[in-house]
């Protein structure tokens, strides 16, 4: 199998790590695609029209789109456990999965607009980004105390926490949120997430 991804995107990291928790990580060949990088990727919009990362091709030539697909089949095909398969445990899961990507989508958002020239910026934007990053943060401090196991939702969730800290190292998310920064702890001394750490660069 190969995967194009970014050792700087989010989504491709998530991918990778449940490609890791469910015994794949081996199989996978991993295309790094530099972002920003000089121009298109010949061999990623091949693939894909909408050049996304992460994009899956599996052994037989199936394209497998969006970080959520993928690591969906990642869970089928090693039996990882990570998606439940029915009930509230499923949608619970998948809710918080769904929750974190969309903080993470607003995170990349938030970082290009930082990037523009001072005068360019929507510190209006910036506000309604941060508002929300707060919001998002309190309800899985809330949920932490009660967590059990480990899932696609934990995943994702440990991601954005680590993403904060490799893109947005001001902010202290940790101050008042003991469960997170447990849950965090645990995390991050994972072999998947250690083997799939962000890599330092633009």
């Amino acid at each position: 199998m190969r995967m194009f991804w970014s050792s700087r995107s989010p989504f491709a990291r998530k991918a990778a790590m449940v490609a890791h928790e469910c015994g794949l990580f081996d199989r996978l060949e991993l295309i790094d695609v530099p972002i920003p990088g000089p121009g298109p990727h010949a061999g990623l919009n091949r693939a894909t029209p909408i050049a996304k990362l992460p994009t899956l091709v599996t052994d037989d030539g199936l394209v497998i789109a969006g970080s959520p697909t993928i690591c969906e089949y990642f869970d089928d095909l090693g039996q990882g456990g990570l998606i439940p398969r029915a009930g509230a445990e499923r949608w619970r899961a998948l809710s918080r999965q769904a929750m974190a990507d969309g903080m993470l989508d607003m995170l990349l958002l938030w970082r290009a607009d930082l990037r523009r020239p001072e005068g360019c910026q929507s510190a209006r934007q910036q506000g309604v980004y941060e508002s929300r990053l707060i919001a998002t943060l309190d309800r899985f401090e809330g949920e932490a105390a009660s967590r059990e196991g480990f899932d696609i939702g934990d995943v994702a969730t440990g991601i954005l926490l680590s993403y904060l800290d490799f893109r947005f190292p001001e902010i202290d998310w940790r101050a008042g949120r003991a469960g997170l920064r447990q849950a965090h702890a645990t995390f991050s001394a994972r072999r998947s997430a250690i083997d799939t750490a962000f890599a330092a660069g633009a």
